[in-house]
């Protein structure tokens, strides 16, 4: 568990430092908007654009405080149309404020040098440079406007490009009837306003095309109150595969409190929802221990770490293969631990934005978690010998801004090889 340690207050002071930076970024255009608007010489087209202005900051701060507290907003139609146009301005004003001080902070760092080299010489003062002015004018005029064109390709094109992932997971002592078993695994479904079920039931058709043996779901199956869980369930319950579709739950069904019905309603359509229990399954003659468990927290409400996975060690077979559905990868540190060969997980939408420069890449998942996405390995606990493996879904949906950037929605097709 070491890796994990310090993990939750950094996270708390980077997330601090976001929404502080996001209060600048608004205070940064407003003020702006205000600018513009003094420029015009008609009294009533200012009081107009200046109404426009004061209604919009306002319609934000609503749209913010029913999102994390409120919950009392119209769903659907034409108001979700605007909540979208919020959340992507939010995202893309940010990331537009961070670009367009990095240019001010390069052009005045520009001037400070230029100052110094000009100190010895005897000219009075050094003259405007009409042309670099321009220049990182125009810089700071495209820096700004690249998120915001991002956001909406980001909503309009990458939300609902579904991808099919295969992966082959090699698995410590796995029998060989067992090699070759396929998992169709989604994850993170957020459905409502901007998951709706004609985009699920599209999921589960390309799912069920796998022809997969076994289908898992860990969890986030809603965002938040009053989203449609039953119509998520209904559609989930098109999965077909041999060995009958299983879930955990997530985060989000805590925050909508909505475990125990989540559980009663997959029972309903026929599945099951594992919480803190364990069921064998057969697959030509060999068998293999599934385990569930609920969102399994890494801090405390005071920031401190918190075990995870408690009292499950009695669900953790030593003669046969386990594998572990649990919605946070960060349990994957005690599964490990346990002997758990195979965990499957989501929750981190493999960060939702991904950067690439050069052959770097960024993810807001990394103040999360180390398992990102795809696959990870940790050496199993003795007695068993060999390595434990997670794999972790980038799953379906999205939250907080409603788009993706380099990071496919999936639906993994995960096939277990002996190791």
């Amino acid at each position: 568990m070491g890796p994990q340690s310090n993990f939750q207050p950094a996270f708390l002071l980077i997330s601090l430092l976001v929404l502080t930076l996001f209060f600048f970024a608004q205070r940064f255009f407003v003020r702006r908007a205000i600018t513009v608007i003094r420029r015009s010489e008609n009294p009533k087209l200012r009081r107009t654009a200046y109404g426009v202005l004061y209604s919009l900051l306002v319609f934000i701060v609503i749209v913010i405080a029913n999102r994390l507290f409120l919950h009392v907003l119209p769903r659907g139609g034409v108001f979700s149309f605007f909540v979208a146009i919020v959340q992507l301005w939010l995202f893309a004003s940010f990331f537009a404020f961070l670009g367009i001080k990095l240019i001010h902070l390069f052009d005045s760092a520009l001037r400070k040098i230029r100052q110094v080299l000009h100190a010895s010489k005897p000219q009075p003062e050094i003259t405007v440079d009409p042309g670099r002015r321009s220049f990182f004018r125009a810089a700071a005029t495209f820096v700004g406007a690249v998120p915001l064109v991002a956001a909406v390709y980001g909503f309009a094109k990458e939300r609902f490009d579904f991808r099919f992932r295969q992966v082959d997971i090699p698995v410590a002592n796995l029998p060989q009837g067992l090699d070759g078993l396929r998992i169709v695994h989604l994850s993170d479904i957020h459905i409502g306003d901007f998951m709706p079920a004609e985009q699920i039931r599209r999921a589960v058709d390309m799912a069920n095309s796998t022809s997969a043996h076994l289908a898992v779901v860990t969890g986030d199956f809603v965002t938040s109150v009053g989203d449609p869980l039953e119509q998520c369930i209904t559609e989930l319950s098109r999965l077909r595969a041999p060995l009958g579709v299983w879930g955990c739950n997530g985060n989000h069904e805590i925050y909508a409190e909505v475990e125990d019905l989540t559980e009663g309603m997959f029972a309903k359509y026929g599945m099951r929802l594992l919480r803190q229990n364990s069921a064998e399954l057969t697959w030509q003659n060999e068998k293999f221990n599934l385990i569930g468990v609920d969102y399994q927290r890494d801090h405390s409400p005071l920031g401190l770490q918190a075990p995870m996975l408690q009292a499950i060690e009695p669900l953790v077979r030593q003669d046969i293969p386990n594998i572990l559905l649990s919605h946070n990868p960060n349990s994957f540190y005690r599964a490990a631990e346990l002997g758990i060969e195979l965990s499957l997980a989501g929750h981190t939408h493999g960060g939702q934005i991904k950067v690439e420069i050069v052959d770097h890449s960024w993810s807001p998942a990394r103040f999360m978690t180390r398992f990102v996405a795809g696959l990870y390995h940790l050496p199993l606990a003795p007695p068993k010998t060999g390595k434990s493996s997670v794999y972790v879904n980038r799953g379906l949906g999205t939250i907080g801004i409603p788009a993706r950037l380099g990071v496919d929605p999936e639906v993994s097709i995960l096939t277990l090889r002996r190791a």
